[in-house]
């Protein structure tokens, strides 16, 4: 299949064309008004007199209140599905790339780790909402879609954690200030997951304690303790150490272009984690 997107500044749409071999998998917010779905449709550079060209998902408040009920106050869901996704598959090796429009909570690179979380390999995702949203519950959306697009059913607990991941990394942001710190953060910590089989609380604690002096920030304890339950859940995933490596690393050499030491934040990274196996003595 071929999928050709053109991403530009501003509000521009996201053009994508499917071919007829294999259509890509577009999600919609059940509740979606009319216009509101001529605005994601346009904000995904999608012709709703093409629609045939893409298999149709629809995501209820119902699905997201399911997974998201554990980790956010209902009240903060809302009674309205809104979020929407379009998803293809990319070739093997690609990894995970993530464009959002009209998402105000959620950044790519939290998709980005989420879906690698639940088992996600190799996709192009599209996330969109009708106006300005939080898009938390787009992860709903975009899991759902690739289960129908591979035909790979991905597991309870992967949703689950994939779900407790985004709110996590998304309240840290909130709380420390900063977006992409908030990512490298939890990308860092995946890889050390990824680099120790079964990993002892006392090293996982050792780890966070790290990553706060790395990137100058202050956890609470019941912060600490959010993140170490986390890490204890993904740590019992049967993931992919590759694909865990490959998409921290994306997310390390994406945002460490706006970093304005010019040393390089992929190599910071590196170095913090050298120092944390070097503790350990591995």
């Amino acid at each position: 299949m071929i999928l050709t997107l053109t991403a530009v500044m501003g509000s521009a749409p996201v053009k994508v064309k499917a071919d007829s071999e294999e259509k890509p998998y577009l999600s919609l917010g059940a509740d979606l008004k009319s216009e509101e779905k001529a605005r994601v449709f346009d904000l995904l550079g999608i012709d709703p007199d093409e629609l045939d060209d893409y298999q149709l998902v629809a995501v209820t408040n119902k699905d997201e209140h399911k997974y998201l009920d554990n980790y956010l106050n209902p009240s903060l869901i809302g009674s309205r599905a809104l979020s929407s996704v379009l998803i293809e598959k990319r070739g093997e090796g690609e990894g995970i790339r993530v464009t959002t429009k009209n998402i105000s909570y959620c950044t790519e690179g939290m998709y980005e780790n989420a879906l690698t979380t639940a088992g996600i390999t190799d996709a192009e995702v599209i996330v969109a909402g009708p106006s300005k949203i939080s898009g938390t519950a787009a992860l709903v959306g975009a899991m759902t879609a690739y289960e129908k697009m591979t035909g790979e059913e991905i597991g309870e607990t992967e949703k689950d954690t994939a779900t407790n991941e985004l709110v996590l990394t998304g309240q840290l942001a909130e709380e420390i200030g900063d977006s992409e710190k908030a990512e490298q953060f939890i990308a860092m910590l995946k890889e050390f997951i990824a680099d120790h089989e079964n990993p002892s609380d006392e090293e996982m604690e050792k780890a966070v304690e790290e990553g706060e002096k790395k990137f100058g920030f202050s956890l609470t304890e019941e912060q600490k303790e959010e993140i170490l339950d986390l890490m204890k859940k993904i740590s019992r995933l049967d993931l992919d150490v590759g694909q865990l490596k490959q998409q921290a690393r994306e997310i390390y050499e994406k945002i460490s272009s706006m970093e304005i030491d010019h040393k390089g934040l992929f190599e910071k990274v590196k170095s913090w984690l050298q120092e944390i196996l070097d503790f350990f003595g591995k």
